[in-house]
């Protein structure tokens, strides 16, 4: 529930969503591009420069051969995911909130797949009699080209849920409790007077 307008804010959430909102949404998506960033240099490892899957590692990977394989930081990094998305969705309106959501929805289905690899990689159980740990759809798609697939289909309709936030109509930004798309200019001063 969001508080009322003029209610003093209290708790985690009602500052993210609005004071904080702005700087939180900066360094919750510096790290969704970070992450994003180690994918796109895995599939560069693999397909242009003709690396071996197991030898293709992104940056990080290189030097921490361990973090490719680690079934808990995969897992981490999906709720940390969901759970920013998850914080971050009352501060957004309108359009913005719908295109947000839908990211939330799809990384919680991401959020499942690698909730099913951690508990594959930590137990017996294996998802039809593979030898290792796979995620459902990872049965028809590779790893690889799957997480990019994911990667992609949640962090597009962030992208259009951010250029919409910072980009709101009059009655979205009446809405906003945050500054993120800044002070709107007088409408009842001409263009030219606006630009001043």
């Amino acid at each position: 529930m969001t508080p009322a307008a003029g209610t003093k804010s209290s708790g985690l959430i009602s500052p993210l969503n609005d004071r904080y909102h702005r700087i939180a949404l900066a360094v919750y998506m510096a790290v969704v591009v970070a992450h994003w960033a180690e994918h796109l240099v895995q599939a560069y490892q693999i397909w242009v420069l003709g690396w071996a899957r197991p030898e293709a590692r992104g940056v990080l990977g290189m030097p921490f051969p361990w973090l490719v394989s680690s079934e808990w930081l995969h897992y981490g990094y999906a709720i940390l995911m969901l759970v920013g998305l998850f914080l971050l969705l009352p501060g957004f309106t309108g359009r913005a909130r719908a295109w947000w959501t839908v990211a939330l929805a799809l990384q919680f289905w991401h959020h499942i797949e690698h909730a099913l690899l951690l508990i594959q990689a930590h137990s017996s159980f294996r998802i039809a009699g593979e030898e290792g740990p796979v995620s459902i759809l990872q049965l028809v798609v590779p790893r690889v080209e799957l997480h990019l697939f994911y990667n992609s289909v949640v962090f597009i309709p962030m992208l259009l849920a951010m250029y919409l936030h910072l980009r709101p109509n009059a009655t979205e930004r009446a809405a906003m409790r945050c500054s993120c798309a800044g002070r709107l200019v007088n409408p009842r001063l001409p263009a030219a007077a606006a630009g001043r």
